[in-house]
């Protein structure tokens, strides 16, 4: 070859050596590596910026880098040592703040360069965040200080909270409000966009200084300012007074919520929550399980949530690792469940993520064996479930080419469009983190792929065209970066061992630069460094072209059919394709969504105002309201434009598509009519009413009709639906715990249930088919989704095993556990008041569990078993039972004893422990039966029949508050045939009841004819009255009678076509008349005194809260109603309709708070009816209410008199409210003022009842039973009392609270045993005793010791003892020593007592709460 052709081709080969080596060089990162003696407390970006803050809080350093991370100064003018806090500034990504300890803090304006002292008179406060920023940028300089101010007193300092505010960035500042525990403005999240002044800031605050430094819950409140609190405002939050507790305020994306504690009587310190969306209208949070879904104190956390909707955590299970997620509608107020049994920590962090950007996506954790983690304290079992939809679904996370359930753990999503990544696993659940490997999705957690074995930690960089992770199980000394979407890794070695501590970049992931955080291993430590390492990593150098347009991809949010569109728009970006090798190089811009907008579908409506949701439909919850210029004419076919009943849900953004919204023709006569109007509709059903109901506390009604088909009103009769025609339904069930759930059952495997009042039913299928034994099909819990299904089983083909079989579900039936077969009766232990085990559960089953249920007899046992852990540990409770109960606080059961063929009754307050019931002598229930009567005042009333059919009637007796000593209350009573007795409770006052008792039970024994009188008790049983007689009648002339027997005697239970039903139907005699010969009376005070207010006998209603009283003849058939408005004083007559119906009952909501009613009744001609009246018209006044003055507005305080010197009624004086009897008004949802009780009184003899073994003479004494002896005094003195009482005639009534007065319930008083035993004065001597004693001691020593008076001393005689071991230290002990024996001797005196007491406590059973002296009488089995 010639030298030249050698000379060429060493050229060309040196060029190609050169730029392979060139390229290969630039093709990797480079690194930079700084060392630090701490890993940093806060290591932070500045939004859009280079700027770096490395928070050192050990040292108290603040390190700062401007390039990302490559290089780090110390921020000089920072004082060594000083950094507490570093705080940035979220709305001026230049501005931050570091705290100090001391009165000087520091600020910067230039990200970190240079840094200004400003100075707060008070040291800041020990709050998460101290600081509170303005967000308008016009503003950027106006921030809220957090301090704590401590003053000194005698005994300490006391400390409180106080905010400074500055309107010049701390140039200046002035204090804004003292005693406060937090202050925000009204702007400070770019979200919460509202209309309020500029300088709108609240503060949670006290109303009252406390002595100690700490307050009572109820002086904390909300107060706003437009004047930075030279003037504030209480925020009342639409319930006035009651607005106090207030625990937290908070700006939650566009809701400001404030979280106060329940502080109402009877309240168990629950939490609610007042959400508003503008700052002028607040509304209280309303969660769909009335009685499972309460907010405790740190038992709920709210959770990252969109600009759509709330979404709020709460501790629903035993233990605080277990909540539910609560989803809001578009005004944070209605939440729906969205998710059972996510994962959350002690703390109260949820295992919940919306994906960064993309909306209504979200990730979270739910626990699997939620209920052995419960019930067995298990081990979590994880599975990662994934929402496209705001929360209304969820499903598991999806991986190609596997078929089991997929599961990923943590997750972390990036401002990088769609790109999110996790540690997890795939398999029945999640795997712990150090057995888990590293997934990716690209598509926003659609579809998911595992990119690395084992777990990495992970980070995006240049918009997701760098992806790096590091070995986050072990120590290494590389990482490995993808740059085609994680289809190829390439690992790169940053020479030295660490193990990873962090791993972060830019906040918008933009950059090509990452900061990886680590601490360096032992080998690899250098000298005189430390061993935390931040390695700059920088992937600019990767020698990559800049993106042009070809190489980018619109990428879309949702892609999948089931969720493209959320709030009406299509969400997409534009992102880099996965194979195009270059980079975005769009440093510090965030990414751009771009919304196509969707055509308008049904989901994007919600109804409009004045229309409630029936079954997916928004139906008109009355007439509508117009405007006066419209409906003007008055010609019978005048049409209006109305709402559709739809409105756009606030926020979305669809367009075209179904037109919901758009105006209607309605014709005039269905618009809402003039004031004093009434509106009425007709509808005729195709069979008889057999079974109907309202939800409690809606506008919702369910109708079962003989024809087996339900039908269902969501706006109180004026509209129906009949629900699921293809169906036979036997029942329905309205949840007895839950207000908003209600089950309709049909005649097969498949029920229908609501969780939200009718507006939306599903489809489930149960275990087996309703029973046909006569049980009650489905069983409640206190917690809503905790049922009892009693079905058949091989019941479809013979009879040779049918039987009644009983499950439970923990899931509201998703899935069931069997109970137990052969099975009368099941149901949950635990009640609204019967507060025991939640998993307890009662079952009544026969002892023999072979063959045909259809044809078991009396000599096949029915026992009664307990199964706690949800049945699976037995207890045998009783072998046989006739029936159990609960009542109240009360468990109750019949115990059948066979060897004697005779019943007992056993009564329980913990499910657990009975005691027999002791009965006067010839009414145990042995030989009587007797029916459990309503009770709400802490004892059980029982009707033991004394006479039996065709003429029954008995004696009602009443119990100590145990339950297990019963005494007679009245003789005599009332029942029919059907078990019905003619007793009824007073709604709102307890302890007042009416009976009818039989005034001839001599003669009607032989005559089968009973002439009934009523009497009534205002002491709860104690004594009871005939009726007062009013003295005219509502024409207003004199009743004929006048002797001493004349007195007002109503109907009852017994004759009434509906038992549920109450009315007053009456006459003024000498005994009650026929029904056709009565009148229909009232009373306003609880009935004290009586007027008629109609001739002839009516059904009747409230309504409104007795503004509105409507009453109907039921004697006959009839076209119209009677109503008032001034609680019978004046009458006025509605026609609804030309043929006439039989009336056979009125209903209104449950409360009595609405003006619309419905008449049920039958045709002349045959068919039943509904008549819905509205009565909403007669006045648009609202009334007037202070609560703040009570009585000085359109209500009255009143209070129930018994004729005394004082207005008292159970020992006690309280004033009701009420509305004035002469005020047309709307009562409505008016807040009303509490009752109040204002005093205690002293005791009288209504306050006392008769003793066990005593009942009460012809003249209203108290004696005891022939034959019986009086029980034994109690002198067990356990309660503290220092004087213990004999025995008398009398015992006082359990729910009084009268004071002193004359006691008939205690006989000679005795000194109680033990330390009240002794005197003042024996006290006195027993202190100061000891202090004598030291006092001799020390003058004998100071007269030997040579200190007196004449006492010789000699030279080198030294008295001091340095070590505090001789005579003077000795001497010192003596007090403390003789206090010490006192103390000993004290301790067991003390100590004996209470073994003593424990041990009658012990005895006595199962109760906690003071009780009375009957108490002791209960048992336990193995007592000694």
């Amino acid at each position: 070859m010639a030298p030249w052709h050698r000379t060429a081709a060493f050229i060309w080969s040196t060029l190609a050596f050169l730029l392979y080596f060139g390229y290969t060089y630039a093709a990797d990162p480079e690194h930079t590596i700084n060392y630090f003696n701490n890993g940093p407390a806060r290591l932070f970006f500045f939004d859009d910026a280079t700027s770096v803050i490395y928070h050192d809080a050990i040292l108290g350093e603040i390190r700062v880098s401007q390039d990302e991370g490559k290089s780090w100064n110390r921020a000089d003018d920072i004082q060594p040592g000083e950094a507490a806090m570093f705080i940035e500034h979220p709305f001026d990504n230049r501005v931050a703040f570091v705290l100090t300890n001391s009165f000087t803090h520091y600020r910067t304006d230039d990200r970190g360069k240079s840094w200004r002292t400003f100075d707060i008179p008070e040291l800041v406060a020990y709050v998460q965040k101290p600081l509170s920023f303005h967000s308008d940028p016009k503003k950027s300089e106006y921030t809220l200080f957090q301090a704590t101010k401590c003053d000194s007193i005698p005994w300490g300092e006391r400390c409180r909270d106080v905010t400074y505010y500055t309107k010049d960035g701390f140039v200046s500042s002035e204090l804004l409000l003292d005693d406060v525990s937090r202050c925000q403005f009204a702007h400070s999240s770019k979200d919460f966009k509202h209309d309020a002044h500029d300088d709108l800031v609240y503060c949670v605050a006290f109303d009252s200084s406390a002595m100690t430094g700490s307050h009572n819950i109820a002086s904390s409140r909300l107060y706003s300012s437009t004047d930075f609190f030279a003037t504030k405002q209480n925020e009342d939050l639409g319930i006035g007074k009651n607005a106090k507790g207030v625990v937290a305020f908070a700006i939650v994306s566009k809701f400001a919520v404030v979280a106060l504690k329940d502080l109402s009587p009877g309240s168990e310190g629950d939490m609610l929550l007042y959400v508003t969306v503008n700052t002028k209208e607040w509304a209280k949070a309303q969660f769909p399980h009335a009685s499972q879904a309460r907010l405790r104190e740190n038992a709920y956390t709210i959770v990252e949530s969109t600009v759509h909707s709330l979404a709020v955590d709460v501790v629903l299970h035993d233990i605080t690792s277990v909540g539910t997620l609560f989803v809001s509608n578009s005004n944070g107020t209605y939440f729906v469940e969205s998710l059972m049994d996510t994962n959350r920590n002690m703390a109260g962090y949820v295992d919940y993520e919306t994906i960064y950007g993309v909306e209504g996506v979200g990730i979270a954790n739910v626990i699997a064996n939620a209920q052995d983690v419960e019930r067995k304290m298990a081990a979590k079992q994880l599975r990662s479930v994934i929402t496209f939809n705001d929360g209304s679904s969820w499903n598991p996370l999806l991986a190609p080419s596997v078929t089991d359930m997929h599961n990923y753990g943590p997750v972390f999503s990036s401002p990088a469009p769609g790109f999110v990544m996790g540690v997890g696993s795939v398999g029945q659940a999640l795997a712990p983190y150090e057995e888990g490997n590293t997934y990716m999705s690209t598509d926003a957690g659609l579809t998911w792929k595992m990119v690395h074995e084992g777990a990495f930690q992970y980070e995006f960089g240049d918009s997701g065209s760098v992806i790096v992770i590091v070995d986050d199980e072990q120590p290494t000394d590389s990482i490995m970066y993808s740059t085609d979407m994680g289809q190829t890794w390439n690992t790169y070695n940053v020479g030295i061992q660490f193990r990873a501590r962090g791993l972060t970049t830019v906040s918008d992931s933009t950059s090509q630069k990452f900061l990886l955080l680590g601490q360096v291993t032992r080998q690899s430590k250098q000298p005189n460094v430390g061993r935390n390492a931040a390695i700059y990593l920088d992937f600019a150098t990767l020698g990559r072209p800049k993106c042009v347009p070809d190489d980018k991809e619109p990428w879309y949010a949702r892609a999948n059919s089931k969720s493209e569109c959320i709030m009406g728009a299509k969400q997409w970006y534009t992102r880099r394709k996965a194979d195009a090798d270059c980079y975005m190089g769009e440093e510090f811009h965030d990414p751009e969504g771009h919304d196509d907008k969707c055509p308008c579908e049904d989901h994007d409506y919600e109804c409009d105002y004045n229309y409630v949701r029936s079954d997916g439909k928004c139906v008109p919850s009355g007439p509508e309201r117009i405007p006066s210029t419209q409906c003007t004419l008055g010609t019978p076919d005048e049409k209006y434009m109305g709402s559709s009943g739809y409105r756009k849900i606030p926020g979305n953004k669809c367009e075209g598509g179904s037109h919901m919204d758009e105006p209607m023709s309605k014709d005039c006569s269905g618009a809402e009519p003039v004031e004093g109007e009434i509106v009425y509709q007709i509808h005729p059903f195709p069979g008889d009413i057999v079974q109907s109901e309202y939800f409690k506390d809606s506008k919702t009604v369910l109708v079962r009709l003989a024809d087996f088909t339900i039908w269902q009103s969501s706006n109180e009769g004026y509209t129906w639906e009949q629900k699921f025609p293809e169906e036979r339904f036997l029942a329905f069930y309205i949840h007895s715990h839950t207000n908003d759930r209600a089950y309709l059952i049909t005649d097969s495997k498949k029920f229908y249930y609501t969780t939200d009042t009718g507006r939306y039913w599903h489809s489930s299928e149960a275990p087996s088919p309703p029973n046909t034994f006569g049980a009650q099909v489905v069983r409640f819990q206190t917690r809503s989704d905790y049922l009892i299904w009693i079905g058949n089983v091989d019941c479809e083909s013979g009879y040779e095993h049918c039987r009644a079989q009983a499950q439970y579900t923990r899931n509201n039936g998703r899935d069931w556990q069997l109970v137990e077969d052969y099975v009368v009766n099941c149901d949950w232990a635990r009640d609204e008041e019967l507060r025991i085990e939640s998993s307890q559960i009662l079952c009544e089953s026969y002892a023999d569990k072979q063959g045909s249920q259809v044809f078991f007899g009396k000599d096949n046992a029915l026992q009664l078993v307990s199964g706690t852990d949800y049945y699976a540990k037995k207890t045998k409770l009783f072998d046989h039972v006739v029936g159990f109960t609960k009542f109240s606080e009360f468990l109750i059961v019949a115990e059948y004893l066979p060897m004697r063929g005779t019943l007992n009754l056993q009564v329980s307050l913990d499910g657990q422990t009975f005691a027999s019931g002791s009965f006067p002598p010839g009414m145990h229930p042995d030989s009587h039966a007797y029916t459990v009567l309503e009770s709400s005042t802490k004892a059980i009333f029982l009707h033991m029949t004394m006479n039996e059919s065709p003429t029954p009637w008995g004696n009602i007796l009443k119990s100590n508050s145990n339950g297990t000593y019963f005494g007679v209350s009245v003789e005599n009573v009332n029942r029919n045939n059907a078990g019905f007795v003619d007793f009824e409770k007073f709604v709102g006052l307890d302890g007042i009841a009416m009976v009818n008792v039989v005034a001839n039970p001599t003669e009607a024994a032989l005559t089968g004819h009973k002439t009934l009188q009523t009497r009534i008790t205002h002491n709860d049983g104690g004594t009871w009255k005939p009726l007062l007689p009013p003295s005219v009648d509502s024409l207003g002339l004199r009743y004929p009678c006048t002797t001493v027997g004349c007195a007002l005697h109503v109907h009852g239970y017994t004759e009434r076509f509906d038992a549920r039903a109450t009315y007053s139907i009456g006459n003024v005699g000498n005994s009650l008349a026929t029904y056709t010969e009565s009148d229909t009376f009232l009373s306003r005070d609880g009935g004290f005194t009586w007027e008629e207010v109609h001739k002839d006998a009516h059904l009747w209603e409230f309504g409104d809260s007795g503004s509105v009283i409507v009453i109907v003849n039921d004697e006959e058939p009839t076209d119209h109603v009677l109503f008032t408005t001034d609680e019978g004083l004046n009458w006025r007559e509605f026609k609804f309709t030309t043929e006439k119906i039989r009336v056979r009952d009125i209903m209104t909501v449950p409360d009595d708070t609405s003006r619309k009613f419905m008449l049920l009744g039958r045709f002349s001609t045959g068919g039943s009816v509904l008549i819905h009246l509205d009565f909403s018209s007669l006045t648009h006044r609202k009334c007037v209410v202070d609560v703040e003055n009570p009585g000085h507005d359109d209500f009255e305080l009143w209070s129930p008199s018994e004729e005394r010197d004082s207005l008292c009624l159970f020992g006690r004086q309280t004033l009701y409210h009420r509305r004035k009897r002469d005020v047309n008004c709307v009562v409505g949802d008016t807040p009303k003022a509490l009752d109040n009780i204002m005093r205690n009184c002293t005791c009288t003899a209504e306050d006392f009842e008769c003793e066990f073994n005593y009942v009460r003479n012809g003249e209203g004494e108290c004696v005891l039973v022939p034959g019986m002896n009086s029980r034994p005094s109690d002198d067990s003195c356990r309660n503290g009392e220092d004087y213990w009482y004999d025995r008398t005639a009398y015992r006082k009534v359990y729910y009084s609270t009268c004071e002193g007065g004359d006691r008939i319930d205690r006989g000679t008083q005795h000194l109680c045993p033990g330390i009240n035993g002794h005197s003042a004065m024996f006290w006195m001597v027993v202190i100061l005793f000891p202090f004598v004693i030291t006092a001799l001691v020390a003058w004998w020593w100071y007269s030997k010791s040579g200190m007196a008076r004449g006492t010789i001393r000699l030279p080198g005689g030294d008295y001091s003892h340095g070590s505090g071991s001789g005579v003077l230290a000795t001497l010192a002990s003596v007090p403390w020593f003789l206090l010490g024996l006192s103390g000993i001797a004290f301790e067991y005196i003390a100590s004996s007592l209470e073994s003593v007491s424990m041990g009658y406590r012990a005895r006595r059973g199962y109760r906690d709460v003071p009780v009375d002296e009957d108490a002791q009488v209960l048992h336990f089995e193995d007592e000694e």
